[in-house]
């Protein structure tokens, strides 16, 4: 695909497409509560329809009408055995979290996806997921195919988190749902809570104490009604794309204001961003907002610790951002990005450095010295998404034509980003 820059400007109001991870979670918890659940703006992406192929092979009757999804829960143990493998496709996501729900049903499945997810580590959730007593086995100990057999017993445990991540607390809440008693998580630091909030709203006794979740297995979900919230990830391609193209003025509605994912707008705002929130309201225990961004004169930051769980996925456009300020930005703390669906610290160095960026990868980050212009170049994605997208916006600030090389990832996650892009282009 080639991307014309220069002289470019995004201008307009648009809706925040439906969170991708609180759509995994809808579907998931929706398929094993009593009763019906309706979810409202559901994102269909390749990743969540991956999510709702696999429960449809387990038996449970799921229905799909543009972004409305009717899911007929069948219960903590009406999870059928699926007649062949489940596949996630891309979603490390679906992988990880699913896999506690299998770990506590009684009979054997396997679980796979795409040569990516064959590639990604599970070892993160199979430790614990085992200490649970669930019996979880992949290829050379950590990689999928997951081969998943039923357990005598599954009981709660304490989990104390080397590496906040909400995949393997998540895998772990869930499994807890088939223990007897108490399951603590403890965090080093607090990661996204969207299956806190979510399993709370649904009726699990769901409690938190400071870095700790505690979950009490004796409530069990309820069907619901459910709208997701826009995904702050996908629209922060707009949002960094307002800053850095000259005369642009976005409003963005209905975007998930969630504490443990707005990273990027701290950040953002540190660097000098004018973007103002405003219209605060609450659904289904998730905060929304809406959001005005303007061009802006950025300037080079610090970003490390505590922030970085709150904004990992979108480091790679906030490298662009980066890459267009004054000044230096330096970001640590973010080897996670290493194992995603490509090694993003490296995908991004190599691209940016593509296009004239002096830009430098370290040992869990990197250093980036901001530039005013960015030459256009041959751009690699290396089949990922949010590296698709993220080159994209760099491609429409870069003067001349950039090609980029693959975009057929970005249906995994924003299908509408095109379209989005196109109504706000002038």
């Amino acid at each position: 695909m080639n991307i014309k820059g220069g002289n470019i400007s995004l201008n307009g109001e648009i809706d925040a497409p439906g969170d991708k991870s609180i759509s995994h979670r809808a579907i998931m918890l929706g398929a094993i509560s009593e009763g019906k659940t309706v979810i409202y703006n559901f994102l269909l992406g390749d990743d969540c329809i991956n999510t709702i192929n696999c429960f449809k092979d387990m038996g449970v009757n799921i229905e799909v009408d543009n972004t409305k999804v009717v899911i007929e829960g069948v219960g903590l143990n009406g999870l059928k055995k699926p007649v062949k493998e489940l596949y996630v496709g891309n979603s490390g996501t679906t992988i990880r979290i699913i896999s506690g729900i299998l770990s506590g049903l009684d009979f054997k499945s396997t679980i796979t996806g795409d040569k990516s997810i064959q590639k990604r580590p599970m070892k993160r959730i199979i430790e614990p997921l085992s200490q649970m007593g669930a019996n979880i086995k992949g290829k050379n100990g950590e990689y999928p195919p997951l081969i998943i057999t039923p357990s005598e017993k599954i009981q709660p445990i304490t989990y104390y988190q080397k590496i906040a991540s909400a995949q393997v607390k998540s895998s772990i809440m869930f499994l807890s749902l088939y223990t007897k008693g108490e399951t603590r998580i403890v965090q080093p630091i607090k990661s996204r809570d969207h299956t806190e909030k979510m399993m709370k709203y649904f009726g699990v006794n769901v409690k938190e104490e400071e870095n700790s979740v505690i979950i009490d297995s004796k409530e069990k979900p309820i069907g619901k009604e459910i709208f997701v919230p826009g995904d702050i990830s996908s629209i922060a391609f707009f949002m960094v794309g307002a800053l850095i193209l000259k005369d642009s003025h976005v409003i963005i509605r209905n975007v998930g204001f969630n504490v443990t994912r707005i990273g990027i707008i701290d950040v953002l705002k540190d660097m000098g961003g004018n973007i103002k929130t405003y219209n605060f309201r609450e659904v289904n225990n998730e905060p929304l907002v809406d959001i005005e961004v303007k061009t802006t004169k950025l300037k080079g930051v610090d970003i490390e610790g505590d922030i970085i769980p709150r904004l990992i996925d979108e480091i790679p456009i906030i490298a662009v951002a980066a890459a267009c300020a004054e000044g230096i930005t330096v970001i640590k703390n973010a080897e996670e990005l290493k194992v995603k669906e490509s090694n993003r610290l490296k995908a991004m160095v190599d691209n940016l450095s593509s296009m004239g960026v002096d830009i430098m990868e370290t040992k869990d980050g990197m250093i980036i010295n901001g530039t005013t212009e960015l030459k256009a170049s041959k751009i690699e994605t290396y089949t990922d998404h949010r590296i698709a997208m993220s080159m994209i916006i760099a491609g429409l600030k870069a003067e001349g034509v950039t090609e980029i090389d693959d975009i057929s990832s970005i249906k995994t996650s924003y299908p509408d980003f095109f379209k989005t892009l196109n109504e706000l282009i002038n």
